[in-house]
């Protein structure tokens, strides 16, 4: 150690003291996430509002975590939630647990689950953190229905997942 390291040392926090500090205002003004970040998951909809899940339980399955649980419930032409036979009737996503791999995304053979551009997931409460259905669905837009009722993109589940995009595109929900 040198004569001159401590005015080295001192030099460099002085030279601090007088540059303009950049700070972020976070809890007040968020800043926003990179553009392809994935954070919060998001189950998707059809263009007419009937949930894209069919209750496979494919996402639980590949969730290395164990963070995912998915219980499947049957349609019936009085109560339908999706275009299938089956619907996810409890969907529930613990995030003490999940680790943000993406593989139930990769799993999900609907590509009704996504993960969304949302990253403030920390909470004092450990009970808030497991999402359920309802906090993971996506909202209604403009012309989707709430579910339960009939199909609209077509008569069976194939017009929604062969035909749905272009019916969406083309003629817009019926």
């Amino acid at each position: 150690m040198g004569f001159l390291d401590p005015v080295k040392g001192f030099g460099v926090t002085f030279g601090m003291m007088f540059k303009k500090v950049a700070t972020e205002e976070y809890p007040e003004a968020g800043a926003p996430a990179a553009p392809r970040y994935h954070g919060r998951h998001q189950l998707n909809r059809h263009p007419d509002g009937l949930e894209k899940c069919v209750g496979c339980e494919l996402c639980a399955w590949a969730c290395p975590a164990d963070a995912i649980f998915v219980e499947g419930g049957d349609n019936t032409e009085e109560a339908r939630f999706s275009p299938g036979e089956r619907y996810g009737a409890d969907y529930q996503i613990n995030y003490l647990r999940c680790i943000g791999c993406g593989l139930c995304i990769e799993a999900c053979p609907t590509r009704s689950l996504t993960m969304i551009n949302f990253y403030e997931l920390a909470d004092d409460d450990r009970q808030r953190l497991i999402y359920t259905k309802e906090d993971l669905l996506a909202p209604l837009l403009p012309g989707m229905e709430q579910p339960p009722h009939p199909m609209r993109l077509g008569e069976n589940e194939q017009d929604y997942y062969v035909n749905g995009p272009e019916l969406a595109r083309g003629e817009g929900v019926k």
